[in-house]
Parts: C-alpha cells; sequence; structure tokens
C-alpha cells in the first residue's frame, strides 16, 4: 500500500519521499494533502469541478456530518447501496482516495468526555454519544478506503493525569476491536493520541510489537510526537497522516520537515470563505510579487480580494498560476463575485487555492529529491510573511452545525438578511436597495421601498 521511495536518513527525523496505492484508486505520492470536506463535499466544489480542476491526493470524510439525532430510522447514507456506499452517496470522482474519520477537522469541543465505550460527536442537531460497536458498523457499511480508528480526545480541554493514563487503555482497546472486526480488506491508520509518548508508549509498542501486520498507517492528532517513534520499530515506515491543523504554509513545511507524509489542511477553506486568493510558492515567487503594504519586506500569503482597489483590475489572481479561475477570469470579475455574494465567487477562488496548494505540494515533493529542502524551507520564510492576511469582508452564510457558540454575548456567526419592514425606527439592511442610505429607504416609507 505504501512505499517509502527516498529519506535523508532512515534513522533519524527529516523529510522523506512516498507512494501510497489503494486498490482500485488513483496512487498519488506523498507528502500531499487530503481535501477536507463538509457532509462529503468539499465546499464549494462539486464532484465534476473536482475531477477536472483539482489535484488533491484525496477526501477525509468525518461520520459525524452524517449522523443526525433521530428517534427512528437510520441515517441515510446507511442506505446507499453499492461496492462502495461513501462514494456513492457523495458522489465524489471514483479515482479519489476517501479517508472516514469519526470526527471533523477541526472538531468542535464537545460539553461532555469520552467514556469507556464511547465518544461525544457534533452533529447537525446537537451533541451525542458515538459507541465504538457502531463506528465499527459504520466502517463495515460504508467501506471508506481508509478508517481511522476511535480515539479518546478531548477536544479543547487538558487532560489530567487519571484521563491521561485511561487516553491510552480506551485507545488501544477500541483500535483492537475494529482490527478483529473489520474485513479483510479494510485499510485502517492507528490514531496517535495528543499526550506525551510515555504516557502512551505501551498502546504505541503494542501496535510495533503485535499489530504491525495489521494495521496500514498512523493518524496523528499532534505532528510533535513524531521524533519520538524509535526509528528501530516495525511502524516508522507506514504512512503518517497529520490531523493536526496547519495554520500556514510554515507549520505545513515543519510537519514534512519531521517527516510527515499525508497532511490535512482547514486554512485553505478559511481563506477561500475569507475571500483571500493564496499566492505563495515553494521556495520563492515565480514572477515578481507585488510588495506587501510594508513596502519591503516579506511577501504576503494571499491577496485579499474584498477591497475595491480588485474592482477594475484585468490580472489574474496570480501572474504565474495556470489554474482555471486565473486562465479564464481576472480580479475584477472575482471582487465582483464577492461583493454580489455569488456563490460562484468563493468557487473560482476554492479552485485557485487548491491549485496552489498542489503546486506547493509538487515543489515540495522536488525540493526533497534533489535534496535541497532544508535550505528551500529558509528561504520560503525569508521570502514569505510568517501568518495568512487578515479577513476584511464576509464570508459565505455559515452552517449553523459548524460552529458551537461558546459563551454568553457572543454575537451571531450570519446577520439578518433583512430589515423589519414597516418600523419607522427599524433601520433597513443597505444590502435591500444598494444605492440608498438607510435614511433614505426609511424616508420612502413601506409603499416607497415596495415600489423601488
Amino acid at each position: 500500500m505504501f512505499e517509502v521511495l527516498s529519506h535523508v536518513d532512515p534513522n533519524a527525523v527529516g523529510p522523506r519521499l512516498g507512494r501510497l496505492s489503494i486498490t482500485g484508486r488513483r496512487e498519488f505520492e506523498t507528502p500531499n494533502f487530503f481535501a477536507l470536506t463538509s457532509r462529503g463535499v468539499i465546499p464549494h466544489l462539486t464532484p465534476d469541478v473536482i475531477a477536472a480542476h483539482t489535484r488533491v491526493g484525496g477526501v477525509h470524510i468525518a461520520l459525524e456530518d452524517f449522523i443526525e439525532r433521530a428517534v427512528t430510522g437510520t441515517p441515510p447514507i446507511m442506505n446507499c447501496p453499492g461496492s462502495s456506499p461513501l462514494h456513492t452517496f457523495t458522489a465524489l470522482p471514483k479515482a479519489l482516495p476517501t479517508l472516514l474519520a469519526p470526527r471533523r477537522t477541526p472538531a468542535v469541543s464537545a460539553p461532555n468526555g469520552n467514556s469507556n465505550t464511547a465518544i461525544s460527536i457534533f452533529t447537525s442537531t446537537g451533541f451525542q454519544v458515538l459507541s465504538n460497536k457502531s463506528y465499527l458498523s459504520y466502517i463495515e457499511k460504508l467501506q471508506p478506503d481508509i478508517a481511522i480508528a476511535l480515539a479518546d480526545v478531548p477536544y479543547g480541554t487538558l487532560p489530567g493525569t487519571k484521563r491521561i493514563a485511561k487516553m491510552g487503555d480506551r485507545t488501544q482497546e477500541w483500535l483492537s476491536q475494529l482490527l478483529n472486526e473489520k474485513r479483510k480488506e479494510q485499510v485502517v491508520f492507528a490514531p496517535v493520541l495528543p499526550i506525551d509518548f510515555l504516557d502512551q508508549s505501551e498502546y504505541l509498542n503494542s501496535i510495533a510489537d503485535d499489530l504491525a501486520d495489521e494495521v496500514s498507517g498512523l493518524a496523528f492528532y499532534d505532528s510533535n510526537l513524531l521524533p519520538d517513534i524509535p526509528a528501530t520499530t516495525a511502524i516508522t515506515d507506514l504512512p503518517r497522516l497529520s490531523l493536526d491543523e496547519p495554520s500556514s504554509p510554515r507549520q505545513i513545511l515543519r510537519q514534512i520537515s519531521l517527516g510527515m507524509d499525508i497532511l490535512t489542511i482547514p486554512f485553505v477553506g478559511f481563506a477561500t470563505d475569507a475571500g483571500i486568493a493564496l499566492t505563495f510558492r515553494f521556495p520563492r515567487p515565480l514572477s515578481t510579487h507585488a510588495a506587501t503594504s510594508k513596502g519591503v519586506g516579506a511577501l504576503q500569503l494571499g491577496v485579499d480580494m474584498w477591497p475595491a482597489v480588485h474592482s477594475t483590475s484585468v490580472d489574474p489572481l496570480d501572474t504565474s498560476c495556470t489554474c482555471y479561475t486565473c486562465t479564464s477570469h481576472h480580479r475584477a470579475y472575482v471582487q465582483h463575485l464577492l461583493s454580489a455574494k455569488e456563490m460562484l465567487g468563493w468557487v473560482l477562488l476554492q479552485i485557485h487555492n487548491h491549485h496552489i496548494l498542489s503546486e506547493f505540494f509538487s515543489s515540495i515533493r522536488k525540493s526533497i529529491k534533489d535534496g535541497s529542502f532544508e535550505a528551500d524551507c529558509e528561504e520560503f520564510a525569508k521570502v514569505y510573511e510568517s501568518e495568512m492576511p487578515e479577513k476584511s469582508g464576509q464570508g459565505p452564510r455559515v452552517r449553523g452545525y459548524h460552529f458551537k457558540s461558546e459563551g454568553p454575548g457572543e454575537p451571531k456567526k450570519n446577520k439578518a438578511a433583512w430589515g423589519n419592514l414597516g418600523s419607522d425606527d427599524q433601520e433597513v439592511d443597505s444590502d435591500l436597495v444598494p444605492d440608498e442610505t438607510a435614511d433614505e429607504s426609511d424616508a420612502k416609507g413601506f409603499a416607497g421601498r415596495m415600489e423601488a
């Protein structure tokens, strides 16, 4: 399934090249990334667009997206027919590998902790419990190409000493149950918990000594643990998946420098929703980029497309980019779509941003092959800023099951689309009539507004 093609030193931590092959799916070279999905869909991209205009290695799908709190019946996805129900239900391209995890990345913190037999998940209808027994039944039915075993991960909280002792034991038990009951051809990645290596050494040693032939990969919730994995164990040649949520390209490079093979990258979707077109290249720009507002110094990692300065620009999002968006449209058009809140604006940005990320990983693989990865990382750090640009405009309407209120007084994610028409003291949303002020609109009264 996974072949390590080359690495700097097999006995030391460092970047490496590999190839992941899954029966019936498109093989891909690593380091690479899996695109994150929402209810089985890469946000803003339809399956035909994914096939025609992206080069993602695979997709990360969260089971909690498909489970709903129903009194009777089963989730619709469990009634999906075919040899690959997950592909059938999501309509994803057949060549694209699927990875099923219990929770989203990033996951919403649950108010209740996990138990010896189940974890808390956040569904579209609220929090509920997912038992390991149920999770195994979902894996058996959905037949994902890769399944991540259930893990006792305390999202959003720091576990105490007693809790840490339970985490390894629970995760080891859940993994053993999955390996004992899975189909023979089912690929399973064992989770590596976000706690110190010594606190889960017994669990990891059991994988290396007893389960190395049954486990097909490792899923790290904390990439900093990679250097602690002994190079003498059988699990060092397994593919390594990161669920560590890097927030910038520099963090991607750091994870790869530790030997990570496959990454999940939430900031790509965040940038698209914020109206930001990514422009970074590795290790340096392919052409001259506009300087940042600081004048001289590091270049920005992306361009905010909300400012009106782009409304008359016929330049592509990135002059050196060959994606569909940059070869077919210009900045003025994308800026107009965002201002008009047309969904196509975010579609074009998502196509571009995933293309930039694919090119980024392709350059990384070439750099590792040429033996210049360390020097190229240093150059990248000098050329580009360390963090993504700040969001300035309003993104698309968020879906409620993506978010959870974290405290009192938190503002609503979505502001009201319409004002209270007919009330003299109610300010009408300016989006109703773009070319007039709220006071002018109020002066017309209800009939005047309807006539306008």
